[in-house]
């Protein structure tokens, strides 16, 4: 983390002296994104994931008890009929979390110039877009376990459901930006009048 942060932070001294800060300005959004290089320290990434992983698990035992299932949970344990399954770090949704926030950044830099009000109400979408997206992903693996046995749910299933998982969250996150275009526009609107008062 370390390392990569100051080769970032090298890299943006040089800049600077070539060629000042007002390049710089104009390329904030390029400069902010590189910051997603920048790999999270173990104590960070533990302090979220083992919290998420309880969450989606309580979820699913949920949801499936309800449906019916002979599901129980004990921490990140799952026990469906004789079967057992441990809710890993990958179920957790922190990686998901991370890809959709730059993926969504980048979307709506790319898409169009909204106002910040805008983009963070969009960017608030996202962890329990996937959060949703890795309960999913969880209770496809545990229905796979439970009606075709392990060796299915830990082959190449278990790869593909994740890709999947995340496609489906990806495009539910450019589906609700269309959901919420009557706001974008709204606020799009009184942003140059939002401008106009703080100026007078």
């Amino acid at each position: 983390m370390i390392e990569v942060a100051a080769l970032l932070f090298a890299l943006l001294g040089i800049a600077y002296a070539f060629v000042g800060h007002k390049v710089l300005m104009k390329l904030w959004f390029p400069i902010f994104y590189l910051g997603f290089l920048i790999p999270l320290p173990g104590w960070v990434i533990d302090s979220f994931t083992q919290p998420l992983k309880i969450l989606v698990s309580d979820i699913v035992t949920w949801l499936l008890a309800a449906f019916g299932y002979p599901i129980a949970q004990v921490g990140v344990t799952l026990y469906i009929a004789q079967y057992q399954l441990l809710v890993e770090d990958a179920c957790a949704g922190l990686n998901s979390i991370i890809s959709l926030t730059a993926v969504g950044l980048f979307y709506i830099y790319l898409m169009h110039n909204a106002s910040w009000r805008y983009s963070l109400l969009l960017l608030a979408f996202l962890l329990p877009i996937a959060i949703a997206a890795n309960v999913i992903r969880v209770i496809i693996l545990v229905l796979l376990t439970y009606y075709f046995g392990n060796e299915v749910a830990q082959g190449y299933l278990h790869d593909f459901a994740g890709i999947v998982t995340f496609v489906s969250a990806l495009l539910l996150f450019f589906l609700l930006d269309q959901i919420l275009s009557p706001i974008r526009r709204r606020l799009t609107r009184n942003q140059p009048e939002d401008h106009h008062a703080r100026t007078a």
